[in-house]
């Protein structure tokens, strides 16, 4: 369903009766998901915003439906935001319009079509190319299209906007917004490392929002009930006077429910920020610490710089001192990794015990310089999004499909925090979290020949076959373990499989004073079942 507004934001319950001349559009990954890039779009509009609509769709509606919304709109121009999760499904859109109202303006902007746009079909089917940071360029665009002087170039590069000089577009999320959906929120832009993987390497230097304005735009969305932030900034921990100003902010406005998602760096915990963290609730922050890789070698040859010593201290103190929940990033196939090295980067990080380990399969990002290691490497990406890499020199194709299943089914298990006691009793004898999930992983498959669509009570049931036959644990010990977890989250009714090897009910775990956050996030943590039912009903992700 799409959700369409209008940046005066009528009074609830009304709609605007006038049609829009501006339609910012774009496909999001999931309904839950909100797109910041639109928001800043329309609150720089100036002028222009009453004339203008957002209107969101995402990448499982069908495109005939989506052009169908659109065209009922009549617009004159409609800009589209294109990213890598739905570059296929806008493209059939595209292609849709032009056959229907070629007289159509369609203007593009996104990072999938700010690089190699002239490599790209979807840009030869649009008038329009906005390349980089458009809050500004776009509105002036618009404005020279809408008063009869199109530009001759098609493809125009936007200058970095000065950012104290933005429109911040918090306002524009809707009380839907924020009852439903994520809200991202962003006190800084760029990024001051070279990481060759990543499109953020190429936005340097870090810019910086003025602090007290942003600020009051959160208080704004907490007094309107916003409990759920995820800061998209890259460096969050990088200046050191914003981000314990945000803290600060946050611990002087604790209340039940809030949860904030940071992006860190991982090697730079200084004290100021120890203390400031251990401060709050369990449960309520999260960090997401790109380690990417834990080999020296690989390290420089994607120009990496990490400090794996301070890394590893900070990952100890996060642990054994405050209630953050880690989100930590290991990257399969980078040039120079191999499989040995990956599974001691991955056995090392399990050691480190971070909640959630993202096993991310590498992808060549239009624009970014990984591709010079593609002679030397033998580098060999799909063409199709999400570009991933599917052999090298190193690891071969039937390698890197085990660490896809692998990366799907570690999610599922290791990460879901539907089995936190019982994940680690598939290493218990091994030693080797990483060879040992890897055949748990293999063994999996080859049972169900899927790595999607997997029911949860069909999962437990496969999990405590592989702990009972194949590792041949005790039955009764692999029972007990699965109902703990089966306890952690909510689940009260003990399943056929399992009720036959409990020598007796655990009793209900008692209620814990953790703050309750998203349901992910909080199956990590020990409450009760009744709590862990009770917590809101978004779930931050960072497949976005």
């Amino acid at each position: 369903m799409s959700t369409v507004f209008l940046a005066t934001r009528p009074k609830k319950g009304s709609l605007h009766s006038e049609m829009p001349e501006i339609l910012l559009a774009t496909l999001n990954a999931k309904y839950l998901h909100s797109s910041f890039g639109l928001r800043y779009l329309m609150a720089n509009l100036g002028p222009l915003q009453s004339r203008a609509a957002i209107a969101e769709y995402d990448i499982n509606q069908r495109p005939i439906d989506i052009l169908e919304s659109i065209l009922a709109v009549s617009p004159r121009i409609v800009g589209l935001g294109v990213y890598i999760w739905n570059a296929n499904e806008t493209l059939e859109v595209v292609t849709l319009l032009r056959r229907l109202r070629p007289e159509l303006l369609v203007v593009l902007g996104g990072p999938e079509v700010s690089y190699e746009s002239s490599e790209q079909e979807i840009t030869g089917l649009a008038d329009y190319v906005v390349a980089g940071e458009a809050d500004i360029a776009f509105a002036t665009l618009c404005q020279a299209l809408l008063s009869g002087n199109p530009p001759r170039q098609k493809v125009i590069q936007a200058a970095l906007p000065e950012l104290p000089h933005l429109q911040l577009p918090y306002s524009l999320y809707t009380d839907d917004d924020i009852r439903n959906r994520v809200l991202y929120v962003e006190a800084s832009r760029g990024c001051p490392f070279t990481c060759e993987f990543c499109l953020s390497s190429l936005d340097i230097p870090v810019r910086q929002f003025p602090i007290e304005p942003f600020l009051r735009e959160l208080d704004l969305l907490l007094a309107r009930g916003a409990l759920q932030f995820k800061f998209v900034d890259r460096t969050f921990n990088l200046n050191l006077s914003a981000s314990t100003s945000i803290l600060r902010f946050f611990l002087e406005r604790l209340r039940p429910g809030l949860f904030v998602h940071f992006e860190m760096i991982p090697d730079r915990l200084p004290e100021a920020l120890r203390t400031l963290i251990a401060q709050f609730p369990t449960g309520s922050i999260q960090l997401e610490v790109g380690v990417q890789t834990f080999d020296e070698s690989v390290a420089r040859n994607i120009s990496r710089r990490q400090d794996f010593t301070k890394l590893e201290e900070n990952f100890r103190f996060l642990r054994q001192h405050t209630g953050v929940h880690i989100h930590a990033d290991l990257i399969a196939g980078l040039p120079g990794e191999t499989l040995g090295s990956f599974a001691e980067g991955f056995d090392r990080l399990v050691g480190l015990g971070p909640q959630e380990i993202q096993v991310g399969i590498l992808k060549r990002l239009r624009g970014t310089p990984i591709v010079r290691h593609d002679r030397e490497w033998g580098m060999v990406y799909s063409p199709m999004p999400p570009y991933e890499i599917l052999q090298n020199k190193l690891m071969n194709f039937s390698t890197l499909q085990q660490l896809r299943r692998f990366s799907r089914y570690w999610d599922l298990v290791g990460n879901s925090g539907n089995f936190v006691e019982t994940t680690p009793l598939i290493w218990a004898k091994s030693g080797s979290p990483f060879i040992s999930f890897l055949r748990f992983s293999d063994w999996l498959f080859q049972r169900t020949r899927r790595t999607h669509g997997i029911a949860l009570n069909v999962l437990s049931e496969l999990l405590f076959e592989f702990l009972a036959t194949v590792l041949e644990l005790p039955k009764p010990e692999a029972a007990t373990t699965l109902w703990k977890d089966f306890q952690r989250v909510g689940r009260l009714e003990v399943p056929p499989f399992l009720n036959p090897f409990l020598t007796a009910l655990l009793p209900p775990r008692k209620p814990s004073r953790r703050n309750p956050g998203p349901p992910r996030q909080t199956r990590h943590l020990a409450l009760s079942p009744q709590q862990v039912v009770n917590t809101p009903p978004i779930a931050l992700t960072t497949d976005h």
